[in-house]
Order: C-alpha cells, then sequence, then structure tokens
C-alpha cells in the first residue's frame, strides 16, 4: 500500500513537471508592480512576495507614467479584424502587432481549435493576459517563451505575420530599406528585412506613443478583465462584430477544408448528417456573451470598452474611424486618412488574397447574401436568433427579400461607447 501511495504521487509530480513551463509563463508577473524602489514598502531585500503586494497595494504609486494608450482589437476571424487593425497599424504613432497570440496558442495547445476543454481554455487565457501585458510594455523578449524555434541571441525568423507591421518594417527594426520601399507588400517584408531583431523591436516599441494589439483568440471581453483593470495599462478594448451570417459565407470560402460540410450543403441543398455547428454557434455564443458584458456597462468597462459593427464600418468608414480615434483618445494622422481613401474603393480584382485589405468595403459588407443558399442562411438566423436581434441584424424571410439589393439587412443603430 506504501509503495501504490509513492508511485501515484510520482505520477502527480511528473505531470507538474511537464506543466510547468506553461504555468510559470502566467503566474509569474511580467510588469514590475515597483519599478521605482521605495524606500519603505519596495525595499529590494524584502520577500518577493510580500513586495509586489505592497506595491500593488501603494495608492501613490504613478503607474503607466508615459500614459501610453494600449488599445486591443477583438475580435473572431473573417469579421474584418485585418482591416481594422491597418486603421491602427498606418498611423505613424502606433506600434501595432498582428495576432501575436497565436505563437501562444501552438506552442502551449496546438489542437485548441478542435479542443472544447475548460481546462486548455484556462491555460490559453492565462498565458494570453501574461504575454499581452509584457508586450503592452514594450518587453518584446517575452515573446521567445512562445516562439519555436527559440530565437538565439534575440534575432528570429518565425514571428507569426510579421510583415502585417509596418513598425517591424521599417527603420530601426528594418534598416536596409530605402524610400521606394515604404508601401512594402507583407511578403516583401520578410525578403528584405531578413531576420527580425527582437531588441531592435523593443527599441522601436518604447519611441512609439500608443501600442495597439489584434487577436482573434480571445473569446470574451470579460476574459480581459485583469488587463482592463490593472492600473498600469490604460487598456481600451475595441470589440469588433459582424453579421454571423457573414462571417460564415467568408470562412466557407476561405477555410474550405475546415467547412467542408458546409459547402456541400450549400452546393447540394442536402445538410450533412455530420455536420459541425459549433463552428457557427460558438461564434453566436461568444459574441452574445461578449457583447451582453459590455452593453450592461459594468463600472470596470467605464471608458475602456467600444462596440463595432464592420458593417457600420464598411459603409462609411472614415467618419467610423474618426469615432474610434475619439473614443481613444488619440489625434488622427493623415496617413490613416490615405489609407482609407485608397483602400475602401477596390475593384473585385483587388481582394484576391483571403487576408487582403484593399476592396470596396461597402460591397463587401454583405456580399455573404449571393455566397450563402437561402436554407444555410434560415439555418443560422434560427442558431443565432439572439445574437442577431442584439446587434441589429435583420432577417431575411425569403430568398428573394435576401437578395433584395434595395432592403438593408442592417437597422440603424448607435453603439455609443461606455464612458
Amino acid at each position: 500500500m506504501q509503495c501504490s501511495w509513492k508511485a501515484v504521487l510520482l505520477l502527480a509530480l511528473a505531470s507538474i513537471a511537464i506543466q510547468y513551463t506553461a504555468i510559470r509563463t502566467f503566474t509569474a508577473k511580467s510588469f514590475h508592480s515597483c519599478p521605482i524602489p521605495n524606500p519603505v514598502n519596495c525595499s529590494l531585500s524584502q520577500d518577493t512576495d510580500v513586495a509586489d503586494r505592497l506595491c500593488d497595494e501603494n495608492p501613490t504609486f504613478p503607474y503607466n507614467v508615459s500614459r501610453k494608450t494600449h488599445v486591443l482589437i477583438l475580435a473572431t476571424t473573417r469579421s474584418g479584424s485585418s482591416f481594422v487593425g491597418q486603421l491602427f497599424n498606418q498611423h505613424f504613432d502606433v506600434f501595432y502587432l498582428f495576432e501575436p497570440l497565436y505563437h501562444v496558442q501552438y506552442t502551449l495547445i496546438p489542437k485548441l481549435t478542435q479542443s472544447k476543454s475548460t481546462t486548455d481554455r484556462r491555460v490559453m487565457l492565462g498565458a494570453s493576459r501574461d504575454l499581452l501585458r509584457s508586450l503592452y510594455d514594450c518587453d518584446l523578449y517575452f515573446l521567445e517563451n512562445y516562439i519555436k524555434p527559440q530565437p538565439v541571441n534575440h534575432t528570429t525568423d518565425r514571428l507569426f505575420r510579421r510583415g502585417a507591421s509596418k513598425a517591424l518594417c521599417s527603420p530601426p527594426v528594418c534598416e536596409s530599406l530605402g524610400a521606394v520601399d515604404l508601401h512594402l507588400e507583407e511578403g516583401d517584408c520578410v525578403k528584405k528585412c531578413g531576420t527580425l531583431n527582437l531588441t531592435l523591436a523593443t527599441e522601436s516599441c518604447r519611441e512609439h506613443g500608443h501600442v495597439a494589439i489584434k487577436t482573434v483568440r480571445v473569446p470574451e471581453v470579460s476574459d480581459l478583465r485583469a488587463l482592463v483593470e490593472d492600473p498600469r495599462l490604460n487598456l481600451k478594448v475595441i470589440q469588433l462584430v459582424r453579421d454571423p451570417r457573414g462571417i460564415l459565407a467568408s470562412r466557407s470560402e476561405t477555410f474550405r477544408d475546415t467547412y467542408r460540410l458546409w459547402r456541400i450543403w450549400d452546393g447540394t441543398g442536402r445538410k450533412p448528417y455530420n455536420l459541425d455547428v459549433t463552428q457557427l454557434t460558438t461564434v453566436c455564443e461568444d459574441f452574445w456573451n461578449s457583447v451582453s458584458t459590455g452593453l450592461n456597462r459594468p463600472p470596470w468597462l467605464k471608458g475602456k470598452y467600444m462596440l463595432v459593427r464592420y458593417e457600420d464600418l464598411a459603409r462609411n468608414p472614415m467618419k467610423k474611424t474618426e469615432e474610434i480615434y475619439d473614443f481613444l483618445g488619440i489625434p488622427m494622422d493623415s496617413n490613416v486618412e490615405r489609407w482609407i481613401q485608397n483602400n475602401t474603393r477596390g475593384d473585385r480584382s483587388s481582394s484576391k488574397h483571403k487576408y487582403g485589405t484593399v476592396r470596396n468595403s461597402a460591397a463587401t459588407a454583405e456580399k455573404w447574401r449571393f455566397r450563402l443558399s437561402y436554407e444555410i442562411v434560415a439555418f443560422t438566423q434560427h442558431a443565432c436568433q439572439q445574437v442577431l436581434a442584439q446587434l441589429g441584424y435583420k432577417t431575411a424571410g425569403s430568398e428573394e427579400e435576401l437578395k433584395n439589393l434595395s432592403i438593408s439587412l442592417v437597422e440603424e443603430r448607435d453603439f455609443l461607447p461606455f464612458s
């Protein structure tokens, strides 16, 4: 019996050891609670946990002295998040990062997209919050915990979509570019700039006035409460939503293998018996839960949350972008205005790349009406009826109504920021 007890204990310890690396990344503090030691509360000789606690409780400590604005674009895949990201990426004083949480997901939980485990979700969110804290503090070295193979001498060629960040494709991060390279395509940036030096990237981040990050890997705004309430941050959340019917149509076209059964249904008119409806319902549930939290206006979100419908942005991109920047308290930049003018009036050929941002934005927003069969639209309307009503998306009662261009399926709504 004693032997058996020891065996169980050893197995438990082994299990803990295997997860140690992941656990330590989101249990350790990535921000120093007291960067300027206080002779009374923050003596360097004190126990670390006690010092952290005392510094955290010190009401006079000047957190976020620089008053950078930290922006998080909270979205889901195929909701227009790459487009919204560019509204910040083009700003001269914003350091923008495209999906850095990709590295957390595919390092800790490679099969998270197939997993419904609550434990997996907690691990992912804990590590994600910790990484976000570090990135908003311009500590890009923290990314090295998740980049595989691990960077050597703080240089790597494995940062996900490095070319989608203008700051990472410009001097001083990339010194090899000339005046003719100011508007590089994403792939050209990687070719011309070579490996990414995280030390230079960190310095560039610190030189910018604000930091913006886009992610589709955080399900709900409530998952961000610890960051929103952190006095060391000035975090503001832009939650981007889109009509679930449009999301489904775009995913079916973009992720053809993953959404193969939906395309079979669309093409044959027969719903497959083994169709994974959670690919749709999870989006609607996450929207419902997150938007409900935001619209209920809890005190911890005051001045920190803005809800944006992709359709509103697509129809009037300049006006909506001005509203977003006004909410953030950041002056609008002429580079952003120029980008909007050049990238929202594209023709059909300009949006061939699945992650492209050059398009006729108004036409793209409701293009799904001509891609999906009415049977799938009706199924989606039934499965997502709560969130469609919540967000002001009208339902179509027939195929004729669905295709009728004179009928807008988006109600006029003014989702004012919570201030």
